[in-house]
C-alpha cells in the first residue's frame, strides 16, 4: 500500500477467487485509463490473450468457435484447484518430485491411477496383488488387484466395501477387482526391491520405514500425514487422499463420455447415482488424470 502501510491488518488474507476478482477489476480500470490516453504502455501489457482450453470451450456459449480468450497478468499465480474436492492442477507430478521414498511414490501413483481409498490402499496384502496378465485367479486378464475387507488388520486399515472374497491354495479370489496401470506396477517393484523389509511376517504391502516400529504395517493416518507434508513442501497446501478419488472419478467420467456406469465399476461405488451426485466433476477434470486413465484402461484415443 502507499507509504508502506500494512493492508488488512488483523484479517485473513484474500483467497484465490477474491484475488482473481480484484485482479479483473484492476485490469478493467487500467484498460479504461489506457483507452483515454493515460499510460498506454501499461494497457498494451495488460491486453493479452491465450488459446482456450477444452474446459473453456465447454463453459462458453458457442465455445467451439472461440479462437482466443483474454488473460490477466495481474491474476494470482500458482496451482489452480478446479474444484474444492479435487487436487490442484499438476499435483501428481509435483508430489512425485517432492516425496523422498519409493513407498511414498507408490502411494501417490496408486491413489492417482487406481482411485483407491486410503483405507483400501493401506489394507492391501501382497497376496491381493496380481500384477501380471492372466493371473491364476482367472477373474481378470489384465494386471489387477483385489480389495478385500479384513477387519483384523494390525494397522486398523479397513475397506469400506465388503465384497465376498476367499483364499484357495494361496490365491485370492473375489473382493473388489481393480485394474492397475504400468506406472503402478513400476512403483510396486521399485518399492519392493529397495525398501520393503525382508522377513516381514504380516504380509501387508505398506510398512513403516523409520522409528522403533520399522517394518510394521503403515497406518492410514501415517499416509495422510505424509501427503499433507509433501503437499506443503510442493506449494500445494494440504493434500488429502480422498482428493485423488474425486480427480480419478472425474477423469473416468470424462474419458467415458459421462457414462456413470463405467465410473461406478472403475471406482467401486454401490450406485451410479453417487458417482453423478457426489464425485462427478466432469466439467472440471484435470487433463493429467485424463491421460493417466487412458493408460489404465488401455485407450489409444
Amino acid at each position: 500500500m502507499p507509504l508502506g502501510e500494512p493492508w488488512r491488518v488483523g484479517k485473513r488474507p484474500y483467497g484465490r477467487s477474491a484475488l482473481s476478482t480484484a485482479a479483473a477489476c484492476l485490469k478493467g480500470f487500467y484498460l479504461h485509463q489506457s483507452s483515454l490516453g493515460v499510460n498506454g504502455e501499461l494497457g498494451k501489457k495488460l491486453d493479452k490473450s491465450r488459446l482456450p482450453s477444452r474446459v473453456d470451450r465447454r463453459r462458453s456459449f458457442l465455445g467451439h468457435v472461440k479462437s482466443s480468450l483474454p488473460t490477466n497478468p495481474l491474476a494470482p499465480k500458482g496451482p489452480h484447484r478446479r474444484h474444492p474436492k479435487m487436487l490442484p492442477d499438476g499435483a501428481r507430478e509435483r508430489l512425485l518430485e517432492t516425496v523422498n521414498a519409493a513407498r511414498d511414490r507408490l502411494v501417490v501413483t496408486w491413489l492417482a491411477d487406481g482411485g483407491l481409498r486410503i483405507g483400501e490402499l493401506c489394507g492391501l496384502h501382497l497376496v491381493d496383488l496380481h500384477l501380471r496378465e492372466n493371473a491364476a485367479c482367472g477373474e481378470c486378464r489384465a494386471p489387477h488387484l483385489h480389495v478385500c475387507h479384513r477387519p483384523g488388520n494390525p494397522n486398523r486399515a479397513e475397506v469400506k466395501t465388503k465384497h465376498p472374497w476367499r483364499v484357495e491354495h494361496g490365491i485370492v479370489t473375489g473382493g473388489l477387482i481393480k485394474r492397475v496401470s504400468p506406472a503402478m506396477v513400476h512403483t510396486y517393484f521399485e518399492y519392493l526391491t529397495t525398501e520393503y523389509p525382508r522377513g516381514a511376517g504380516h504380509g501387508m504391502l505398506l510398512v513403516q520405514l523409520h522409528g522403533a516400529a520399522t517394518g510394521q504395517p503403515w497406518a492410514p493416518v501415517g499416509a495422510r500425514r505424509m501427503l499433507g507434508r509433501a503437499g506443503k513442501r510442493a506449494g500445494l497446501g494440504i493434500v488429502k487422499p480422498h482428493a485423488f478419488r474425486h480427480s480419478f472419478t472425474s477423469a473416468v467420467l470424462d474419458a467415458a463420455g459421462g457414462n456413470t456406469l463405467i465410473a461406478r465399476d472403475a471406482g467401486g461405488w454401490a450406485s451410479a447415482a453417487m458417482v453423478d451426485e457426489v464425485y462427478g466433476h466432469v466439467d472440471v477434470h484435470d487433463p493429467v488424470f485424463d491421460a493417466a486413465l487412458r493408460t489404465v484402461w488401455g485407450e489409444t484415443k
